[in-house]
C-alpha cells in the first residue's frame, strides 16, 4: 500500500482578540505596555502587533460585562501571561498606564494578577 502525500491547508495563529466596550482605548494600554504598533483600526475593532507576527485584537461588545476574577460570577474569558524581569518596576509602569492590582495575589514574589482598563485579568511574571 502507497501513500499519497496530500497538502493540507496553511493554518496561521494570528491574534487573539478581548471583547470590550472601547477597543481604542483597550488597545492604547496594550500598544504602549507591550511596545507594539496599532496595525488595524476601526470603530469596533483594533488589532496591535509586528508586521508577520501574531497579535492582539480588541473587539467592541455593547453589553461587555467584565470579568470578576476572582468570584466566578462573570467568567475572566482569557488571561495573558507576561514575562519581565522585574516585578516591581512593571507593576508601577503598567499601573501608570492604566491597570489596576487584582486584590487576590497568591504567589507575589514570583507573578502579579493585574487588571487591564476593561477588568481582564493578566498576569507579570518573572
Amino acid at each position: 500500500m502507497t501513500s499519497q502525500a496530500t497538502s493540507s491547508p496553511v493554518v496561521r495563529y494570528l491574534a487573539v482578540t478581548f471583547d470590550c466596550p472601547d477597543p481604542a482605548a483597550l488597545a492604547h494600554f496594550y500598544s504602549e505596555a507591550l511596545s507594539v504598533p496599532v496595525t488595524v483600526s476601526t470603530d469596533d475593532f483594533v488589532l496591535i502587533g509586528r508586521e508577520g507576527s501574531p497579535g492582539l485584537g480588541f473587539y467592541r461588545l455593547d453589553d461587555y460585562r467584565a470579568p470578576t476574577w476572582p468570584d466566578s460570577s462573570v467568567q475572566k474569558q482569557a488571561h495573558l501571561e507576561l514575562g519581565v524581569d522585574d516585578l516591581d518596576a512593571a507593576q508601577a509602569r503598567l499601573i501608570a498606564l492604566g491597570a489596576a492590582v487584582a486584590d487576590v495575589q497568591p504567589l507575589p514574589q514570583r507573578r502579579r494578577i493585574l487588571l487591564d482598563p476593561a477588568g481582564h485579568p493578566f498576569c507579570i511574571t518573572l
